[in-house]
This record gives structure tokens, C-alpha cells and sequence, in this order.
């Protein structure tokens, strides 16, 4: 089934924004970039008039893991977090509200990031199953998608991929079958784990 997408990029990754365009059709990228800071203090006033007004159609967003897309990018000159409209649109995705149901998440590692995010793999000792080593952190990303992406510990005290509402994929993966990581990212939405997540809690420099 193909599912609406909603991209939320830095300009200085607009390239990669348009390849993905290209990829999977204009009618399959829909809304548009947050470009206003919405003035009230009422967040689900805020959520359901980003949902309305700027991702109306979409169920899974599409958040590009750039240079310049963590939670470590400081202030501007009037004291506002750099990354305020890319964290409104990530909570947004999350938020799950009247006739706003939440969407699903994907992160896509672009390539000049991927070595400061993936650093292997091994074999759990006692359940045989494969870890990922990644640093989801500040450093790499917003606390949107961190915080979402390591939810809930399994047995062997690690995070097996049902106790992550989150996706991460590698952008050259992503582009060799899109279709399956954004099905994937939607299909954590009838999963327990997303009964797990939250937002409104994760405080921003600034924000």
C-alpha cells in the first residue's frame, strides 16, 4: 500500500529531498515545510493546526539525518533553537490527536552521516539476536526521534526492534526499496511499542 509521506529536511540537505521526490512521485510527497512559528501556548492547538495546514494527508514522515539535523545546532540571535520548525514537524509526526491520528517515523541516514551513526553489529549471547550499534544521540539527531527510537529494554537488557517506534535506515538503502522502510514505519503504528510514545515531555534549549 503506498502511504503519503511528509518530509522534514535542513535546507542544506534539499538535494537529497528532491532525489527522494523523484523517487516515489510528487503525488506521494504531500504538505509542505513548517515556515511559521504558530503563536500560542495551546500545543494541541499547535499539533492540529500543523497536521491541518502543513502535513494534511500524510501518515509517515520522513525525517533526513543530515550534518545539521541533531539536537546540538544552539540558538539563533533572538535565543530560538535553530531546529525549532524541524522539532515542531517531528512532534507533530508523534502527536495523536482528534481527527489527527499519529504518524509513523523514519529516519534516514544520509551518507556523510553514516559513519558517525552506525558502528556495527553483533550477536546477542543469549537470545542469538543481532544488535545494531548506533548513535542515536544529540550529537545526531533531534530528541523526538531518540527518545522514541530506544523505548523498551527486551529480556537480554538491549532494545530488539519491537521495543523501537522509530526506523532508521541508510539513505542508499532507503532508495533502493523505499516502499518497504516507509510500510515498516507505518506498520509501528498498530504495534504496542506505540503506545510508548511521548513528546510532550522532551525539553529544548531555547524551544
Amino acid at each position: 500500500m503506498s502511504h503519503g509521506c511528509f518530509i522534514s529536511f535542513k535546507k542544506e540537505d534539499a538535494h537529497f529531498r528532491d532525489k527522494i521526490v523523484e523517487k516515489l512521485g510528487d503525488e506521494r510527497i504531500l504538505g509542505k515545510s513548517l515556515n511559521e512559528w504558530i503563536p500560542s501556548d495551546d500545543i494541541d492547538y499547535v499539533m492540529q493546526y500543523i497536521r491541518e495546514h502543513y502535513m494534511v494527508g500524510t501518515s509517515v514522515t520522513l525525517y533526513l539525518i543530515g550534518e545539521h539535523s541533531s539536537e546540538i545546532e544552539g540558538l539563533d540571535h533572538n535565543g530560538r533553537n535553530h531546529q525549532s520548525f524541524m522539532i515542531r514537524e517531528l512532534q507533530a509526526t508523534l502527536y495523536d490527536g482528534k481527527n489527527n491520528r499519529r504518524s509513523g517515523l523514519l529516519g534516514i541516514v544520509l551518507p556523510s552521516m553514516e559513519s558517525k551513526i552506525y558502528s556495527g553489529t553483533s550477536r546477542c549471547p543469549r537470545c542469538g539476536g543481532s544488535i545494531s550499534y548506533v548513535n542515536v544521540s544529540d550529537s545526531t539527531v533531534l530528541r523526538e526521534f531518540s527518545e522514541n527510537y530506544w523505548l523498551v529494554r527486551g529480556e537480554c537488557d538491549h532494545y530488539p526492534e519491537e521495543g523501537r517506534f522509530c526506523v532508521l535506515v541508510r539513505y542508499s538503502q532507503f532508495m533502493q526499496d523505499p516502499d518497504r522502510y516507509i510500510e515498516q514505519a507505518y506498520e509501528k503504528l498498530s504495534e504496542p511499542v506505540c503506545k510508548q510514545v511521548h513528546y510532550r515531555d522532551i525539553e529544548h534549549e531555547g524551544f
